[in-house]
């Protein structure tokens, strides 16, 4: 007779998030259907962790005199490094099998591929660009600014994970990161997720007052809504969600937040 197994502990969500989403020295203690539900419920926290580190190094450098455009590659780096560049990666990937105009089996096809095709290497030029000006803009009003607009963006780029994760939204692929996490989140605790990141954002940046305030939640909230966009369009074209689509809605959702942090 088969046991059922043990409702998974807080830190097993924990682990699962930080040692999916992270580099970071992490043992991944269970890989079931009811801990990848609690890691993407506790995905901002890693992006959380991501952001503070990027945040850290970017305000070291602009206190240390490096100037906002070298503050901004700092804080750039952070992210790409702490998560081997698979965002990144995921990002190109998901560009060139959207971008081949192919049917869903061959679109998925090319993005197992190794290589990065034109459209991956395009896309990937385009946002690392737009996430340095964004950050230089940033920190050229300050470095509190600046470490704002890190955090809020690798926070808001997991958060757009977490509602990715929701209950109706399928695998494209039966195997890989997507597989083990697709609809694995209720979608009542995903809408509270979205709505806690906002809040969240909204918090920090009530530092700077209240418009502060209402401009960081708006950022985070047009950052998810951006992902939620990218999320349908990989949904009707690929059938469903792979680990490089978690990538790339996670890139493209932080950098929406970003771009929104620079205007006003």
């Amino acid at each position: 007779m088969n046991e059922t197994p043990a409702p998974p502990a807080p830190l097993d969500a924990l682990r699962f998030a930080f040692g999916t989403l992270t580099v970071l020295p992490v043992r991944v203690t269970r890989w079931d259907r009811d801990a990848a539900r609690g890691g993407m419920l506790c995905a901002p926290l890693a992006g959380l962790a991501v952001g503070l580190g990027a945040a850290a190094l970017g305000g070291a450098l602009l206190l240390l005199g490096g100037g906002p455009l070298l503050a901004a590659v700092g804080s750039a780096v952070v992210p790409a490094v702490l998560t081997r560049g698979l965002h990144l990666d995921g990002l190109a990937d998901t560009a060139d099998g959207l971008g081949s105009g192919k049917p869903a089996e061959d679109a998925l096809r090319i993005m197992k591929q190794s290589d990065i095709g034109p459209f991956g290497v395009v896309t990937l030029l385009f946002a690392l660009l737009a996430q340095v000006a964004a950050l230089a803009a940033l920190y050229g009003q300050g470095w509190a600014y600046g470490a704002l607009a890190a955090v809020v963006a690798a926070v808001t780029g997991r958060g757009a994970l977490t509602l990715a994760s929701r209950a109706g939204v399928p695998a494209a692929r039966p195997e890989g990161l997507g597989a083990a996490v697709a609809g694995t989140v209720p979608v009542p605790a995903a809408a509270l997720c979205a709505g806690l990141v906002a809040a969240g954002c909204a918090a920090a940046g009530a530092a700077f007052g209240a418009y502060g305030a209402l401009h960081a939640g708006l950022a985070a909230l047009l950052g998810l809504g951006t992902g939620e966009l990218l999320l349908g369009h990989c949904r009707r074209r690929f059938g469903g969600v792979t680990g490089d689509v978690f990538g790339a809605l996670a890139e493209t959702a932080g950098l929406a937040a970003l771009v929104v942090l620079t205007l006003g």
